[in-house]
């Protein structure tokens, strides 16, 4: 089993659910974080005055999915939150030991 924790911009995460509904994916969680990548942040302006903007909305996305099922939900995230421009977000997948389904107590990948 996996974990594929994904960290996008916001504005995308409708188009990436979608795509892991049709991937397959049963549940998911959602998660509003802040951050920054190579664009380090940019600069606005608020009535007039300029300020530095360091850390940026973003919305991490971690989904618990089978072997079988990782490169499927990682092409399904790629593919639906893609912009073009920096900032897209980045896509980890690590390991996952044990599952528990607390309702009924199945485990592993009958938990997911």
């Amino acid at each position: 089993m996996k974990i594929v924790m994904a960290i996008i911009k916001p504005f995308k995460l409708d188009e990436v659910r979608d795509a892991l509904t049709a991937a397959g994916v049963h549940g998911l969680t959602v998660t509003e974080v802040k951050g920054y990548g190579r664009q380090k942040g940019h600069t606005e302006i608020y009535r007039g005055t300029e300020y530095a903007v360091n850390f940026l909305p973003k919305v991490k996305i971690e989904v618990a999915v089978a072997d079988d099922q990782e490169d499927k939900v990682v092409q399904a995230i790629t593919n639906a939150a893609k912009t073009g421009q920096i900032g897209d977000g980045k896509i980890f997948v690590y390991d996952l030991d044990h599952a528990v389904r607390i309702r009924t107590g199945e485990t592993d990948a009958a938990a997911l």
